[in-house]
């Protein structure tokens, strides 16, 4: 056999073995989430930096909650584990994902913007943790996103109006939270074949208005209870008003009274 023949020989062997190294891109994506989270109940025991330099060999995951694509992570699923922490903005290093899911949790912090370079990614869920903060406008440079779901946190602040240029958005649920200020219309009232959102997306807000949440009527005076106020309001004026005239006439009288009482007192008789 030839030399070339031996290369060839040992090009085809190293083609059927993939590579069992990941991404160094992904494995500083690992590295620093690891290090801002808290992990208190040891469920990620083999999150380690000997098992983030070899998360992924092809399809093959050796890394629990990721799920590994061609020699890259693009899901990572670590959903009720009694986290705590906060989400590392490094998670922007992890290029290929496309399904983030760390729900039920008990994260703290704001959502970091530098998730916006995660421009494959189709899920977010955060929801029941305890994140605080504004949503970060730069999401919506996620276009791919399918999927928001951040409910039951403490985000505070708008929703932003770039999400309703979110074409492939098909779920979206924000609910209790502390959001304030108007539902954007293309959220709130998408037209077209776009999937429409009801109101349990977007309840639990007590600032939040708009539709499809119902009228203010509930958290505060209704219009007829408004009116009402308006009129015995202007009623109690007028009766105010009248008494204060008719004290004012009868004050005037008496001294317009003794005023000709003297007068004639002074005059003299003829």
């Amino acid at each position: 056999m030839g030399v070339w023949g031996v290369v060839l020989v040992c090009l085809l062997i190293c083609a059927r073995v993939p590579s069992s190294w990941s991404d160094p891109d992904d494995e500083a994506c690992l590295t620093h989430l690891s290090e801002s989270l808290e992990d208190p109940t040891k469920s990620l025991q083999n999150w380690t930096k000997s098992t983030f330099a070899n998360a992924c060999s092809g399809f093959t995951s050796y890394l629990q909650g990721a799920t590994c694509n061609n020699g890259r992570i693009y899901k990572l699923s670590l959903t009720n584990l009694s986290l705590r922490g906060s989400i590392s903005p490094y998670l922007s290093n992890c290029t290929n994902l496309q399904s983030l899911d760390l729900s039920s949790n008990a994260l703290t912090g704001p959502i970091p913007s530098d998730l916006q370079y995660l421009v494959n990614l189709a899920v977010l869920n955060l929801s029941s943790n305890h994140l605080n903060g504004e949503i970060p406008a730069q999401l919506a440079f996620c276009a791919y996103l399918n999927v928001i779901d951040l409910h039951d946190n403490s985000l505070s602040g708008p929703i932003p109006q770039q999400f309703g240029l979110l074409v492939r958005l098909s779920a979206f649920d924000v609910s209790n939270n502390r959001l304030s200020g108007p539902i954007p219309p293309n959220l709130g009232n998408r037209s077209g074949n776009f999937p429409r959102f009801n109101a349990s997306s977007f309840e639990g807000n007590k600032d939040l208005y708009g539709y499809p949440l119902a009228p203010l009527k509930s958290r505060g005076l209704s219009i007829l209870a408004i009116v009402g106020i308006g009129l015995g309001s202007g009623f109690v004026s007028l009766v105010l008003s009248f008494t204060a005239v008719c004290i004012w006439l009868r004050v005037t009288e008496e001294k317009m009274a003794s005023e000709e009482g003297k007068i004639s007192q002074l005059m003299p008789d003829y």
